[in-house]
């Protein structure tokens, strides 16, 4: 989503009005300092000392909190709170934060404000305390509500119906009079979360889930199974069919479906690096989608807006956190998405051309007219740096253990382990100190080393960087000394491809997110620098964001927007993929595995699928057929 456009669609939503009716929870998270308990005299037992506690809007609330921290200008809330304190502090919040009030009911008698206590000790959380699991809602008090919503529907451009709990407003009696009232206003949007009565609100826009989702079409799956996407698309189609209004399918880190008038769409999700927690982001996706929904957007600009909204509220830990304009720009101004994640992590689905081992990901155009194409270097054409990440992770295990390193509980050290490979994965492809300068991040989350010994990224790329240009160095020796040859550190037939090309007159670039002298060095080695000339490019000593994401927009600007159907990549990193893709080029993803340095990376192909790749090459082997899927003859 361009800049301007979201700009202006964050301008748009600022003058709707929007009315939130539903399940108003107060989320109070309580932290547990054990280091000051004491024996209670009562009970005999430990106290929990709570050391800091906050509080946060839930449900209905959080999503009217999204609605107002993005800036919607005029947020009505509808709902029922208790006589007690976590109503006052319900409201008081939503008060401090814009949001109308003057529709919160407070029930006298049988209603406890929704509240869900959460007490941590340490980052562990422990067994949650409920408030308000036996609330009854009265005749008068769902009246009210009703009464005042048909006031206020005039003078609003969308109703949110919010159903959380089961002992919530919802009752028989008002899902009837709330039925009533969306006949009654036919050309106003409603758009309903109901956990338990989606099938209820007819002539209502729906967002649920994909679990929701396939169970309302008699699909048996359990609340914890990962459901296809097929059979979430299957379902999409049928639950349109039943209620002829849009609908919005959330599949959480797998992205959502969206179905209208106008056909079926699948928006990936984002590509996210730090922690999350995903509370509350099912709330941020629909109060971002509502928002443009109530701008005049289509169903599908409001679901990749939601899906930013949503992006940013999961990274804001041990909150049900919200985002703001200026952090939704940050976000979406040039994202990276994870495409196709089903079809990446099961390889049973993949589709090969015509027999051969090169899998087709996404329809190239008829006759594609090549002009340019650019190389991705380790792992796309060299392996000299081959077992890079098996000098890194270690490395960033004993970083992370410290001290702890040899005597650290097995399951612990698993632990890091699988932490630093997600990390490695996620960011295989960007400069090396900007991975480097992520570790002390890594170090502060498990806590086994004290702050003043944690070093800066350049001193842990030294260390890093040591290790490996051992191993670098030692196979350019053997180059020299005839002991290996260079196609002994070449991926399978890409020199005679490279050759090809050079041939048939299309401009090669070598592109790699590694020091510069270091490319230029090693493809000069290897044999092939002269074929890129002066188009080899490499990480400088910038370290303001990442070198390979630099030297892609480098070279695409250079090529310039209106040839960018004349691009093609070749790479075996998301980097290089996912720039190319956003300018229009087409994409080869080279699933290479550098031990044999033939044959398919499984890992590699998840992730390069993952990154939005056209096509997918285990090596350069096929020659013929790949050219012929490029038209180049």
């Amino acid at each position: 989503m361009k800049k301007e456009f979201l700009q202006k669609i964050l301008s748009d939503i600022s003058r709707v009005r929007i009315a939130v009716i539903g399940d108003f929870c107060l989320d109070a998270y309580w932290f547990i300092d054990e280091s000051v308990s004491e024996i209670s005299i009562e009970t005999g037992e430990p106290t929990r000392p709570v050391r800091e506690q906050r509080y946060s809007l839930g449900g209905a609330g959080n999503v009217a909190n999204n609605l107002v921290s993005m800036g919607v200008g005029d947020v009505r809330t509808f709902g029922v709170t208790g006589k007690d304190p976590f109503g006052v502090e319900m409201e008081k919040i939503m008060q401090e934060k814009g949001i109308d009030t003057g529709n919160l009911i407070i029930q006298d008698s049988c209603w406890h404000t929704h509240t869900y206590s959460k007490p941590y000790i340490e980052e562990r959380e422990l067994s949650r305390i409920d408030f308000g699991n036996f609330n009854e809602l009265s005749v008068n008090t769902a009246d009210r509500l009703i009464s005042n919503l048909v006031e206020t529907i005039p003078s609003v451009d969308l109703i949110l119906i919010n159903q959380q709990v089961s002992s919530g407003i919802h009752t028989e009696y008002l899902r009837r009079k709330l039925l009533d009232v969306i006949r009654k206003f036919p050309d106003k949007f409603f758009i309903t979360d109901s956990r338990n009565f989606n099938e209820h609100y007819e002539g209502t826009i729906r967002k649920m889930n994909d679990f929701e989702a396939v169970r309302l079409c008699g699909y048996k799956r359990g609340p914890d199974d990962r459901v296809p996407f097929q059979e979430v698309r299957n379902s999409a189609l049928m639950l349109y069919e039943r209620f002829r209004k849009p609908l919005f399918i959330t599949r959480g880190d797998r992205g959502s479906i969206t179905v209208d008038d106008s056909g079926i769409f699948e928006i990936p999700s984002l590509m996210i690096l730090s922690p999350v927690d995903t509370v509350g982001a099912g709330d941020s996706y629909l109060a971002g989608a509502a928002a443009a929904l109530a701008s005049g957007y289509s169903v599908k600009i409001a679901a990749e807006f939601g899906t930013l909204v949503a992006g940013v509220t999961v990274q804001k830990l041990f909150q049900t956190g919200t985002a703001s304009p200026d952090e939704i720009l940050g976000i979406g101004h040039d994202p990276d998405y994870v495409y196709s994640p089903d079809l990446a992590e099961d390889i049973r689905q993949a589709k090969y051309f015509n027999g051969s081992e090169i899998e087709i990901i996404n329809r190239l155009p008829a006759s594609p007219r090549i002009k340019h194409a650019i190389f991705d270097h380790d792992g796309t054409i060299s392996t000299l740096r081959e077992g890079w990440e098996l000098i890194m992770a270690p490395m960033m295990v004993r970083a992370i253990l410290g001290d702890k390193f040899n005597d650290t509980d097995e399951s612990v050290y698993r632990k890091v382990q699988t932490r630093v490979w997600d990390y490695i994965d996620k960011t295989t492809g960007m400069q090396t100190i900007t991975q480097m300068m992520g570790l002390p991040s890594l170090i502060r989350e498990f806590g086994f080393v004290p702050e003043k010994r944690i070093l800066d990224g350049y001193e842990y790329k030294k260390i890093y960087n040591d290790e490996l240009i051992g191993i670098v160095r030692d196979r350019e020796k053997k180059l020299k000394n005839n002991e290996l040859n260079r196609e002994d550190f070449m991926v399978k037939n890409v020199l005679p491809f490279i050759e090809f090309l050079n041939d048939r007159g299309i401009v090669l670039y070598l592109a790699s997110g590694t020091d510069e002298e270091d490319v230029r060095n090693e493809a000069n080695t290897l044999g092939y620098g002269h074929f890129f000339g002066e188009h080899i490019y490499g990480a400088d000593n910038n370290i303001e964001g990442e070198a390979k994401k630099r030297v892609l927009d480098k070279i695409l600007d250079n090529i310039g927007e209106s040839s960018a159907d004349l691009i093609v990549t070749f790479g075996d990193g998301p980097v290089e993929i996912r720039e190319t893709g956003k300018r229009g080029g087409i994409t080869v993803g080279v699933a290479s595995n550098e031990i044999r340095r033939y044959g398919l990376n499984e890992k590699k192909r998840e992730r390069l699928v993952k990154a939005g790749a056209d096509l997918i090459i285990p090596d350069f082997s096929q020659l013929s057929v790949l050219l012929s899927l490029l038209n180049i003859s």
